[in-house]
C-alpha cells in the first residue's frame, strides 16, 4: 500500500519505520523539507517528499502535526491521492503547552472535526493517545494475549475500516470509538487517553469517558 506521513516526529517517525518493515511504499515529509529526513530515509527505505507531495497516490496519509499547524498545510495537499484515500488523524489539542488557545474547540468542537474543517476532508482519529515507542515495542499477532487494542473513531466507514486493517496488521486490536463528533472520548485525560488496554478495557475507557475537558487540557 502506498502510505503518505506529514509529520516525522516520535510518531511519524515510528510509523514509517514499522510500515516500510512491513513492506509499504511511505513518502515522508516535514515542515523543514525532505533534506532534514535524509537519516530517516536511509534508515528505513521512505522515501523523503515535501509536504506538497506527500498524498501523492496515497491510498493512506497520516497527518501527525501540532495542532496549531494545521490551519498551515498547503491547499490541494491530498490532490492526486488514490481513489477512496484515509486521513488518519493522530493530533491533539494541548493549549498551554504547545497550542495556545484555539476557540472553537474550547467552545467544546471536537479536535478532530475541527481538523477536519482545516484540511476540508473527512478523518479517521487514530494513534492519538498511543506511545510512540508502543508502535515499535508492542505489537502483537492477532489473538495474541496481551495484544493492545486503540480506538479508532471516524464517520467514513470504508476509510474506518482501511484504517482499522492497517493498524491489525501493525500489531494492534482496535476498537470502533464511534464518528468524529464522539471522537471526544479519547482526547487527553480521558481513560482510554494511553491506555495498554486490550478490546474489553478500551470498550469500557470510552464508555466511561466524560465530555468535560479537564482544567489541565484547557486555555
Amino acid at each position: 500500500m502506498k502510505i503518505g506521513i506529514i509529520g516525522a516526529g516520535n510518531i511519524g517517525g515510528n510509523l514509517t519505520r514499522r510500515l516500510t518493515t512491513l513492506g509499504h511504499d511511505v513518502s515522508v515529509a516535514n515542515s523543514r523539507g525532505p533534506h532534514t529526513l535524509t537519516a530517516l530515509a536511509e534508515e528505513t527505505g521512505a522515501t523523503p517528499v515535501t509536504v506538497e507531495e506527500a498524498a501523492h497516490g496515497a491510498e493512506i496519509v497520516v497527518v501527525t502535526i501540532p495542532l496549531k499547524n494545521i490551519p498551515d498545510l498547503p491547499s490541494g495537499l491530498f490532490d492526486g491521492a488514490a481513489e477512496g484515500f484515509a486521513v488518519i488523524d493522530t493530533g491533539n489539542y494541548y493549549p498551554k503547552e504547545r497550542d495556545g488557545r484555539i476557540d472553537a474547540i474550547e467552545a467544546g468542537l471536537p479536535e478532530s472535526r475541527w481538523t477536519e474543517q482545516h484540511i476540508d476532508h473527512a478523518v479517521i482519529k487514530a494513534f492519538n493517545g498511543t506511545y510512540a515507542q508502543d508502535i515499535l515495542d508492542k505489537p502483537l499477532p492477532k489473538g495474541a494475549p496481551g495484544r493492545i487494542a486503540l480506538p479508532v473513531a471516524g464517520d467514513d466507514e470504508a476509510a474506518k475500516k482501511l484504517v482499522r486493517e492497517l493498524i491489525d496488521e501493525l500489531g494492534f486490536d482496535t476498537v470502533d470509538a464511534g464518528g468524529i463528533d464522539e471522537s471526544w472520548r479519547q482526547q487527553p485525560d480521558t481513560p482510554v487517553y494511553g491506555l495498554r488496554g486490550g478490546v474489553e478495557e478500551v470498550t469500557r475507557a470510552l464508555a466511561d469517558a466524560s465530555p468535560e475537558r479537564p482544567a489541565t487540557f484547557r486555555a
